[in-house]
């Protein structure tokens, strides 16, 4: 089963979409890569390489929009712009997506993941919210945004940046955060950069939050083909 929303987000004052796959499970949240809208992963058939989970009842898929993703690469608008709207994404993402999300599934710490862009998404979600995200499955990451700004800095950017962020935690927030999982999947084939997964991976160890990397190695390369395996195969351990 299939559904679609959208909305004018207040966070972002644009709108958002999301779609839903599914009837009821482990809700997940997947981001679209860098310009994508929620209904990408049902284009490159990832839905459908995740459909024995959705249809056995073990997860209900989710994708939103990536609004600030498309503003990121397309260079939409004064940099200013575009790191204040990458931190109202998240403000998005949790005060109006996430809640969506609930309203259809039940309250619950949901499963985030996304490939490229997605899973720097993904992985910023539940370092900024681990009170409501339980775990990433981040894919063929690229997690050094800054050069999309060309050097650019503002606080926008680095409350939204893991790599940033991250070594400035404490307290009751990196309390929650040592309790949940981030999976760290990526390929060594064409266009991919596992040193972007092992740089990150370092970040998180640093502060004790867990974490794995899973090299597939040379034949899996930066593209779907790869994703549509990786997705189902860490969301099958992930709500077993």
């Amino acid at each position: 089963m299939k559904a679609y929303e959208r909305w004018r987000s207040p966070h972002m004052r644009q709108e958002i979409g999301l779609a839903r796959w599914g009837h009821f499970g482990v809700p997940v949240l997947v981001f679209p890569t860098a310009g994508g809208d929620a209904e990408e992963i049902e284009r490159h058939q990832v839905v459908d390489a995740c459909s024995g989970l959705v249809e056995s009842g073990r997860v209900k898929l989710y994708s939103c929009d990536s609004v600030a993703g498309k503003a990121m690469v397309a260079k939409d608008g004064p940099v200013e712009y575009r790191m204040w709207l990458l931190n109202r994404f998240f403000d998005a993402v949790r005060n109006e997506v996430i809640p969506a999300i609930w309203a259809d599934s039940g309250e619950q710490p949901i499963v985030v993941a996304g490939a490229s862009i997605g899973a720097f998404n993904s992985v910023a979600t539940l370092c900024r919210y681990p009170g409501v995200v339980r775990a990433a499955v981040a894919m063929s990451g690229s997690f050094n945004v800054d050069q999309f700004y060309g050097g650019a800095w503002s606080e926008d950017l680095y409350f939204s940046a893991p790599m940033q962020f991250v070594g400035g935690l404490g307290g009751d927030h990196l309390a929650a955060l040592r309790q949940r999982f981030a999976i760290l999947a990526t390929g060594s084939g064409a266009w991919e950069d596992p040193g972007e997964s092992w740089r990150l991976a370092s970040v998180l160890g640093s502060q004790g939050i867990p974490n794995r990397v899973d090299d597939w190695g040379p034949e899996w390369e930066h593209d779907w083909h790869t994703w549509r395996a990786m997705l189902p195969r860490y969301l099958g351990e992930l709500v077993a």
